[in-house]
C-alpha cells in the first residue's frame, strides 16, 4: 500500500525559508517522480514541483511551475525514502496546503496522471 506523508508546513513571516518532506512508502522512489502541488485559499489546486530520476541515470530531472522557480527547490534522499522541498523567500501568494503525489514514469504538471497523495501540510506565509 502506498502512503505518502507531507510534514515542515508552519507560520512563516514573509521572506522567510521553510522545508518540506514528503516520506513514501510502498514504493520506490527510483522509479516514481513526485510532484508537489498547493492549493490556496479560495484557489484551485496548482503545480508546484516535481522530481524524477532521469533515463540516462545521472542527476534527478526536476522542474518548476514559474511562480515558484528560482525561489523553490526540490530534492530528494533516495536512503530515506523521502523528498524535499525547499522553499525560499517565501510569499503571501505561497500560503497553502501543500501535497505531494506519486506516479511511476517521469514529471507531469498534470495532476490527474498522479495515484496516491499524502494528505497535505499547511504554509502560512504572513506580512
Amino acid at each position: 500500500q502506498v502512503q505518502l506523508v507531507e510534514s515542515g508546513g508552519d507560520l512563516v513571516q514573509t521572506g522567510g525559508s521553510l522545508r518540506l518532506s514528503c516520506a513514501a512508502s510502498g514504493i520506490t522512489l527510483d522509479y516514481y517522480a513526485i510532484g508537489w502541488f498547493r492549493r490556496g485559499p479560495g484557489k484551485e489546486r496548482e503545480a508546484v514541483s516535481c522530481i524524477a530520476s532521469s533515463l540516462s541515470g545521472g542527476d534527478p530531472i526536476t522542474d518548476y511551475a514559474r511562480p515558484v522557480e528560482g525561489r523553490f527547490t526540490v530534492s530528494r534522499d533516495l536512503s530515506k525514502n523521502t523528498v524535499y522541498l525547499q522553499m525560499n523567500n517565501l510569499q503571501p501568494e505561497d500560503t497553502g496546503l501543500y501535497f505531494c503525489a506519486e506516479r511511476g514514469g517521469t514529471c507531469t504538471f498534470d495532476f490527474g496522471r498522479y495515484g496516491s497523495w499524502g494528505q497535505g501540510t499547511q504554509v502560512t506565509v504572513f506580512s
